[in-house]
C-alpha cells in the first residue's frame, strides 16, 4: 500500500512538472504574441517587421511542437534551454523593432486609413489568439507588398496616387481584407 502511495505522489510530481514546463513555454509565447499585437496596434511595428517576427515565432513554435511530438509531449532540459534562448532573442528583437525609428505613421489618406484598419484587425487576431504566428506572417507579407507598391507609385507621381493606382490598391486591400477574415475564422 505504501508503494502505491509513493507511486501516486511520483506521478503527480511528474505531471505537475510537465504542466509547469508547458505553461512556461506557452505562457512566454503568449506574452510575446501580446507584445507584437500591441506593437501592431500602436503603429510601433511595421508590416515588414511584424512579418519577420511572426516568421521567426512560427519556426520556434514548429520546433517546440516537433520536439514534444518526439518526446511524448515533453521537452528535454536541453530543448528547454534552446527554446528559452530563442525566446530571449525574439524578445530582444521585438523590443528593438518596437523602439526603432520605423513606424506605420498616421494615415493621411484613404489608402493609409485602410492600411491602419487592416493592421488593427491583424493585431486583434494576434491578441485574441485567432491568428497563429504563421498566419500573421503571411498576412503581413501581403500588407508589406501593398505598402511597397503604394510607396513606389507615390514616388513616381510626386507623392500622390493616380485614380487607376487608387483603384488597384483598393482591390488589393479588398483581397487582403478577405484573407484576414478567412484566417481569423
Amino acid at each position: 500500500m505504501r508503494f502505491i502511495g509513493t507511486m501516486i505522489i511520483a506521478a503527480t510530481v511528474t505531471v505537475m512538472g510537465a504542466a509547469a514546463q508547458t505553461n512556461t513555454v506557452d505562457q512566454r509565447k503568449e506574452n510575446q504574441q501580446d507584445r507584437v499585437a500591441q506593437g501592431i496596434k500602436s503603429g510601433q511595428l511595421t508590416a515588414g517587421e511584424t512579418g519577420k517576427l511572426e516568421t521567426k515565432e512560427a519556426a520556434i513554435n514548429q520546433e517546440v511542437h516537433t520536439d514534444r511530438t518526439l518526446n511524448g509531449g515533453k521537452l528535454t532540459g536541453q530543448e528547454k534551454q534552446i527554446v528559452n534562448r530563442q525566446q530571449n532573442q525574439m524578445s530582444g528583437q521585438i523590443y528593438a523593432d518596437k523602439h526603432n525609428a520605423a513606424t506605420q505613421g498616421t494615415p493621411k489618406s484613404e489608402v493609409g486609413a485602410r492600411r491602419e484598419n487592416q493592421q488593427d484587425r491583424i493585431a486583434n487576431g494576434v491578441g485574441s489568439g485567432k491568428l497563429s504566428a504563421g498566419q500573421t506572417a503571411k498576412l503581413e507579407k501581403g500588407e508589406t507588398a501593398i505598402n511597397k507598391e503604394v510607396k513606389a507609385d507615390r514616388s513616381a507621381n510626386g507623392g500622390k496616387l493616380t485614380a487607376a493606382e487608387k483603384k488597384q490598391v483598393n482591390q488589393q486591400q479588398n483581397q487582403m481584407s478577405g484573407k484576414i477574415s478567412r484566417a481569423k475564422h
